[in-house]
């Protein structure tokens, strides 16, 4: 009998730990492109009144994902989560993670995750309620293939620039930006490039350098405009307004490829990001400052 009192004894008090830490998921979009990272923040608050070490151990944070149609998703890899820190009470601990490299998320379909968090110290497991997202498709607005050179191939390897639209919950339509094998037979890369009107038809164009171009409408009067390396990654993004006169993509007889009317718009966001917003675009003055290059930065080719 006193052995079971003693067990009921730190039964409960495994209880109350487990209540003063908890563990949360949450993510900020909820559906995704097959190749998409796949990005999830990690909540962890502690209202114990000790101190909490963490990050240790391989094990001490893992991610369980399972297909709702009952599909086995394979795991790649353990998401990298070893990163010492203590977490005193009255704190909130905060971690991003991607699951997209760690798992493979081939199908069309909804998928469930649930993380885990051992505090093998107190002999303590907590799990976070479940969070779901789908994989969905999307449609392709264009395409055209490009050659790359690889360190390993002496000629070109052929890739494709694809873009895709995706509706997401049929509320918002957001562009992305697909490199592949001119094939299809694998996906490289998928960059979200941002969102997107129903009306708008994207312009796109490839220059000397094989970047790709790309000015969208975002809204009634603004616009967006990317640049891409063959690898998918930005170099540059701007904003444009149609003021007087509607912006869209020209070539001149070098090959050089620039935007030509609207207004440049100066935004915090800009790529390469901006240090400090001029005061002139915070009074309404949406020409660049006198002296800007508008130059795209190298490729390191």
């Amino acid at each position: 009998m006193k052995t079971l009192i003693i067990c009921l004894l730190a039964l409960a008090a495994l209880g109350r730990a487990s209540a003063q830490v908890q563990l949360e998921l949450a993510q900020d979009q909820s559906q995704f492109l097959p190749q998409e990272a796949i990005r999830l923040t990690v909540k962890i608050s502690n209202t114990s009144g000790q101190i909490i070490h963490l990050g240790t151990d391989p094990d001490w944070l893992t991610f369980d994902v399972e297909s709702i149609d009952q599909e086995v998703v394979i795991k790649n890899s353990d998401v990298p989560v070893v990163e010492p820190f203590d977490l005193e009470s009255s704190q909130l601990g905060i971690k991003h993670v991607d699951l997209q490299p760690h798992f493979q998320f081939n199908r069309i379909g909804r998928y469930r995750v649930k993380a885990t968090m051992r505090i093998k110290s107190w002999g303590l497991t907590v799990t976070s309620t479940p969070i779901y997202f789908d994989i969905i498709h999307g449609a392709e607005l264009w395409s055209q293939p490009f050659g790359v050179m690889v360190s390993t191939n002496p000629t070109p390897e052929p890739r494709k620039y694809a873009l895709i639209k995706a509706n997401f919950l049929r509320e918002q339509l957001r562009l992305y930006l697909q490199v592949g094998n001119a094939d299809d037979t694998q996906i490289h890369t998928i960059t979200p490039l941002g969102p997107m009107v129903s009306f708008s038809t994207p312009e796109q164009r490839v220059d000397r350098e094989n970047r790709l171009h790309v000015l969208w409408q975002t809204g009634a009067q603004s616009f967006s405009y990317t640049v891409a390396a063959a690898d998918g990654s930005i170099v540059l993004r701007d904003t444009y307004d149609n003021f007087n006169s509607r912006p869209h993509l020209t070539v001149a007889t070098d090959g050089e490829v620039m935007v030509t009317g609207g207004v440049r718009r100066l935004k915090p966001e800009d790529v390469p990001r901006l240090k400090t917003l001029p005061m002139a675009s915070a009074l309404g003055q949406t020409n660049p400052p006198a002296g800007t290059s508008t130059n795209l930065p190298p490729t390191g080719n």
